[in-house]
């Protein structure tokens, strides 16, 4: 029998959203998906009344529909019934809001919140997120405005559920108090400590008696050799990037990786790399790196002063979009951007740091991969194959317009506003803000009012989503968003625009244009 499927929804031109009625039906179908994955399947990411469903081509999803309605949803097998014990302090933020939105009080959320068992339904958002499913008696909203940083082991609960976020990261859940618990530990064999059918008891405690990590980035003074490169100034933000981590949402891993992803590629091939090698992402300048031996690098992306200078020679200037040489001694610094944010540096034999599930890629948002570059971190970097090639100065890109012009397909959840509301979501020049990161672009302008009432539940993401929360005003996601969210999505960036997006700082003005595309 086909899966009871309601609506296919498609997700910009990559991806669709698969509504079905039950949570049931969303793990019959998600199984199904992980045991015999459509041609050209990248993710699946199973969430309260959806499945998403993300492809390597806009080919390949356009064929998703057909496929997914003719497809058996698997029966799924009995859950595992191991309860998880988690300390909790009860001293959140919201608390006594939620005791005052339930009518239970502050004890009674307390009481109400630990004399149930929890059950986990699926996963999302972060890596170790898991939506806990329990009674309704603490149903509550989604804030209005999403914290930009909610703390590292916050307990949680929006829509029903309840959760533990696993490390510092955006969210709109209402904080009812806070654990040590490890949520998330690659150093365990299953790093998320709690696993879809577990059951969860949350435990009220007064102080908690150990401190766990929860973050897993990798200090990059532990590389395993000394390093080719060293970073005398790590300039605003420095980070490592691949082509990031494709297939790994039902994790709750977002893929991440380059923001400019044109840009890392033409580096890589100017020094003769694979576009798969790792290089180094710098957010407005001021890197400054010094070789310890003969190496040959790429600059491309934002337009800035590349410098090369040594104490016994008169500094000299390279371009971006060309290789050159460093040589031992010399340091290479990067000047503000004239034009652009992010500047691409790629060295000949592409950098030599541990793989993190399966990629070299700093994740901001799910703390993965390499941390952040800092003074004195060491770069080792790869012996370059014998049959590499350098390659010949390429154009640089145009700089940035006055107004980036940006297009999207409209929907899944674009029926959640008015024709006059999209109308003018269209016409309204909207500015980036300070707050933007690799997370997404949050955006200024006149908030946007929804034509539905209510929440929505839990969903899946993707990037170049323009998520809708219930403050009206719109945030772009870029690499490292969330692999979940409970906004709605009005539209979704084309691929192909998404490095335009990369590119655009605190100030720039920005235009969404619709293509116009069929729900199936």
């Amino acid at each position: 029998m086909p899966a009871p499927i309601r609506s296919i929804r498609p997700v910009g031109e990559r991806a669709v959203l698969v509504q079905l009625g039950t949570l049931s039906e969303v793990l019959g179908l998600y199984e199904a998906l992980r045991e015999h994955p459509l041609p050209g399947q990248v993710d699946v990411v199973a969430a309260a009344e959806t499945v998403l469903v993300t492809a390597d081509s806009a080919t390949e999803a356009r064929s998703f529909a057909a496929r997914l309605r003719a497809m058996k949803p698997r029966p799924i097998p009995a859950g595992n019934d191991g309860i998880v014990t988690i300390d909790v302090i009860y001293d959140g933020d919201d608390l006594a809001e939620v005791g005052e939105c339930t009518g239970l009080g502050q004890g009674g959320v307390i009481a109400a919140h630990t004399g149930q068992l929890w059950t986990a339904a699926f996963g999302g958002f972060a890596p170790g997120f898991a939506y806990l499913v329990g009674d309704d008696r603490l149903r509550v909203s989604r804030r209005a405005t999403p914290r930009k940083a909610v703390p590292a082991g916050a307990v949680a609960l929006a829509d029903g559920y309840s959760a533990v976020y696993p490390r510092v990261s955006p969210g709109g859940w209402q904080l009812i108090g806070r654990t040590d618990a490890a949520l998330w530990n690659l150093d365990r064999d299953q790093p998320a400590l709690v696993q879809p059918g577990n059951r969860v008891q949350f435990r009220a405690v007064r102080e908690l008696l150990r401190v766990a990590p929860t973050v897993s980035m990798a200090p990059m003074a532990e590389a395993q050799r000394p390093g080719d490169l060293v970073v005398v100034q790590p300039g605003l933000q420095t980070t490592v990037q691949d082509l990031g981590r494709p297939g790994l949402a039902h994790l709750g891993v977002a893929g991440a990786g380059a923001l400019d992803r044109g840009a890392l590629r033409r580096a890589n091939r100017l020094v003769g790399n694979p576009s798969s090698a790792a290089v180094l992402e710098n957010a407005l300048g001021g890197l400054v790196l010094e070789a310890r031996s003969e190496q040959v690098l790429a600059v491309a992306g934002a337009s800035v002063l590349i410098t090369i200078s040594r104490t016994d020679a008169t500094p000299r200037v390279v371009p971006t979009d060309a290789p050159f040489a460093l040589h031992a001694g010399e340091q290479l610094s990067l000047g503000t951007p004239l034009g652009g944010v992010r500047s691409y540096i790629a060295v000949r034999g592409g950098l030599d740091l541990p793989l993190t599930l399966g990629s070299r890629s700093t994740d901001s948002m799910s703390g993965i991969g390499p941390a952040p570059l800092v003074a004195g971190t060491e770069l080792p970097v790869l012996p370059a194959p014998p049959t590499s090639v350098v390659g010949a100065a390429e154009p640089s890109p145009a700089p940035p317009a006055a107004v980036t012009v940006l297009r999207y397909l409209p929907g899944p959840r674009a029926d959640w506003f008015s024709a006059d509301t999209l109308a003018d979501f269209d016409h309204t020049e909207w500015t980036v803000t300070a707050q933007s990161n690799r997370i997404g672009l949050r955006l200024g302008g006149p908030a946007l009012e929804r034509a539905q009432d209510g929440e929505l539940p839990s969903e899946g993401t993707v990037s170049g989503a323009i998520q809708l929360p219930a403050s009206g005003v719109p945030v772009l996601f870029l690499a490292d968003h969330p692999v979940t969210g409970g906004y709605p999505v009005l539209g979704v960036v084309l691929h192909a625009d998404l490095d335009r997006a990369a590119q655009l700082g605190t100030g720039a003005r920005i235009r969404f244009t619709p293509i116009p595309s069929n729900e199936s």
